[in-house]
């Protein structure tokens, strides 16, 4: 394995595998922020939503390694930075 490598899967299933299972990333983490924001009684953007993903699962890699948890927390990441205009 190269260095970054794990890099490439993600660009690869952020922009192929999971829009073709999920639909577009702004519209499930908008449409998951909207339930967020109702449920916890303040405003929860698409980006908290990205960021608190990626932490879910590095709280599961802290208890155990299972690659597709750092492959997730990468992938989180970079829709952040996606969602970084959304409100």
């Amino acid at each position: 394995m190269n260095n970054g490598d794990i890099l490439l899967q993600v660009h690869s299933l952020i922009n192929a595998d999971r829009q073709n299972s999920y639909g577009p990333p702004s519209e499930s983490f908008n449409r998951t922020a909207a339930l967020w924001s109702a449920y916890m009684g303040m405003e929860i953007t698409a980006k908290d939503v990205c960021v608190c993903m990626a932490l879910l699962k590095l709280a599961r890699e802290a208890h155990r390694h299972k690659p597709d948890n750092l492959l997730d927390a990468c992938g989180y990441i970079a829709l952040a930075s996606d969602m970084e205009g959304d409100k």
